[in-house]
Formats: C-alpha cells, structure tokens, sequence
C-alpha cells in the first residue's frame, strides 16, 4: 500500500492505531514496517508505540487533548486538574491533561501535549461519563468525580481546614454546583478514612454556601 492510499482510509479518522491498520493483512509486520518508515519521513506522528496521527499537512480531523489521553492509555478517563477546569471549578487553564487509570502512574511526551495518568484502585474506577460523539468522544470523571480523585491523590496537603486549602492553595471556585450526597457516595468506594473527612467537610462547606 502506497502512502495516498493509506491517506484515504484514514484520513476521517482522528487517531490511527497499528492494531487497526493492521486487521485483515496477511503479512501485518511488513505494513507495520511501512508504518516506521511513513514515521520516519515525518508523514505520520507518533504519539506513543503504535499510536499516530497523520501529519498537520493532511489531517482533516483535529484530536481534541481529551480524546487523545484516552487513546494513549487504557482504561483510562480524564480527571483532576484538567476535569476541574473543564467544569470552572478553579481559574487556571490546565495545559497538561491529567487522568486516572487502574494501570500504573505513567506520563506521556508527543508532539501534541503532555499527558499524565494517576493510579487509583479498580473499585474507586467509576463515576465517569463518556462526553461528545463520533471521533470527538472522549471519557471524563463527573465533576464530583474529580473532586473526590483530586482530593485523594493530593490528601497529604490537607492538614488544617479543607476549605482554607482548596480557597487559598488551589482556588476552587463554583463549588455550589457540587452535590454533596454524590461526593459522599464516590469516597466511600476508595475506602479510605483521611479522604471521607476531607470529602465531609467539603459537603459541609458546599451546603453552607447553598443556605446563603
């Protein structure tokens, strides 16, 4: 197969992985050798082994961050800062996109962004929803979700008053739009006592607001 034709087929799509391209081939290490070399002369960009997309100049389909962190490490869905942002619940745009995995803690390089995974147990791996559609489709913890992953990936730094820290260290923002029975209920599933009274007094804090 020439690189034209190659083009063609997958030019709808926004990610092109080897194990796709290469189903149906007689002889797949031969096109997996014509995928190195495409590589090689710049026509297609890596993002992790066996991951690409085509280069800038024929590419019709723009990955969105999102979709991609989703491609590069399975399972896997978009949380913490980068979710945390997505909802407004703090101010800073978050240029690295952040996930959980059951998998190890691992991080990613390419050309389009960095792209970092945290480990959580596979019992404390729900309350996440799939957003958008077709090639734009992509994985993200709900906002309480990422509440909660945040909160207990980054539990050591809640010492005093949990509101104190997330208004002054982190800027959270928004918070009313939270439900606390929610948060409450994801905790339970980490199964760990530091975070239920971190999640408690966040729940306090967000009704508190909700009464004014």
């Amino acid at each position: 197969m020439d690189f034209w034709e190659f083009k063609r087929q997958v030019q709808g799509q926004a990610i092109i992985r080897s194990r796709d391209v290469v189903r149906g081939f007689d002889k797949p290490q031969a096109m997996l050798n014509q995928l190195t070399r495409w590589q090689k002369r710049g026509l297609l960009v890596p993002l992790r082994k066996g991951i690409y997309v085509l280069n800038p100049d024929d590419r019709k389909i723009e990955a969105e961050p999102a979709v991609i962190a989703n491609a590069l490490y399975e399972p896997s869905y978009v949380s913490l800062e980068y979710a945390l942002n997505f909802y407004g619940l703090i101010p800073e745009a978050v240029k690295d996109v952040t996930c959980v995995s059951t998998r190890k803690t691992a991080k990613f390089d390419n050309p389009l962004g960095t792209f970092r995974y945290q480990h959580i147990h596979p019992k404390a791996f729900r309350g996440f929803k799939k957003v958008g559609a077709g090639q734009g489709a992509f994985f993200i913890a709900e906002a309480e979700k990422a509440v909660v992953d945040f909160l207990y990936l980054n539990s050591s730094r809640f010492q005093g008053s949990v509101r104190d820290v997330l208004e002054r260290s982190y800027r959270f923002q928004n918070i009313r739009t939270l439900k606390p029975v929610r948060l409450n209920k994801l905790a339970l599933s980490f199964e760990n006592v530091k975070l239920s009274r971190i999640v408690k007094e966040l729940a306090a804090w967000i009704r508190e607001e909700n009464r004014d």
